[in-house]
């Protein structure tokens, strides 16, 4: 009976070695998996983060852009750009002002 218990509680042992050792490859294979899959994602987060930066930039850009449109606009209502505008596109001039011009 002892030899039989002894062989039971042998093979059982063994038994739990071989299901430890199943349980250990599976976590060392999810281990494996989950670090390829993050360094997946590490990169895609570095470019994701180029991405981001660069439309930053451009943000900046086209604020800056709708401020100088907004800053010529406020210039095209003033006396001086019609003025400007009327001298050198309709070539008027003043009452009694002279006028020098190349002969080129």
């Amino acid at each position: 009976m002892a030899r039989k218990a002894a062989r039971v509680a042998h093979r059982k042992k063994r038994q739990n070695r071989f299901g430890m050792f199943l349980v250990s490859v599976v976590v060392i294979m999810l281990l494996v998996v989950v670090t390829f899959n993050s360094v997946g994602l590490m990169a895609k987060r570095g470019t994701y983060r180029q991405k981001e930066a660069a439309l930053e930039e451009q943000i900046a850009a086209e604020e800056e852009r709708a401020q100088e449109i907004e800053e010529f606009e406020k210039y095209t209502h003033t006396k001086k750009y019609i003025e400007e505008i009327a001298r050198d596109k309709l070539g008027l001039v003043y009452e009694g002002e002279i006028v020098f011009r190349d002969e080129n």
